[in-house]
């Protein structure tokens, strides 16, 4: 599974990204070019010392991010989509993409996804941050996939955690 960034404009939200992927073990895929220079400082503060942990891969332009991207099923988060987030079934090799934080993305890149998907809102509410709305639909596809990274001493599938009001 994936993260690609398609020409982030806010330097705080690529920082938080960053730190998302680093944390979970999910590359990111940032397709340039940013609405800002990506050596930031408001970028460097946001994603601190995980930055050197993710695994960020650059793309100087649409073309160049869908000549490298690898196999799988490139799915668009968005607020014009019909399909909620929790009702889609999400693969391993899922590339998860987000849009311009101003614009989300051009008309060509919604067509050349394989499909939509949005997270429910409030009437009256335009859109989630881009970096919360990736961590809840990235949250839901490593659950549906078995892929969330196991914490130090236990392993992905340990069922023997429970909580005391599940007893």
């Amino acid at each position: 599974m994936r993260l690609a960034l398609y020409q982030p404009d806010m330097p705080p939200n690529l920082g938080t990204l960053c730190r998302l992927g680093a944390c979970l073990g999910i590359p990111l895929d940032l397709i340039e070019p940013c609405g800002f220079p990506f050596s930031d400082r408001d970028f460097r503060r946001a994603a601190l010392d995980y930055l050197a942990g993710t695994a960020l891969t650059r793309h100087g332009s649409w073309d160049q991010f869908a000549a490298a991207r690898p196999a799988g099923r490139l799915i668009l988060l968005t607020t014009k989509a019909d399909l909620v987030y929790t009702d889609f079934r999400f693969r391993p090799d899922d590339v998860l993409l987000v849009g311009r934080e101003s614009a989300g993305v051009p008309d060509f890149v919604h067509a050349a996804a394989d499909a939509r998907i949005r997270v429910p809102m409030r009437l009256g509410f335009r859109s989630l941050n881009v970096a919360i709305a990736a961590a809840m639909v990235l949250g839901e596809a490593l659950r549906q996939s078995g892929l969330f990274p196991a914490a130090a001493g236990e392993s992905a599938g340990d069922e023997s955690r429970v909580d005391e009001e599940s007893r």
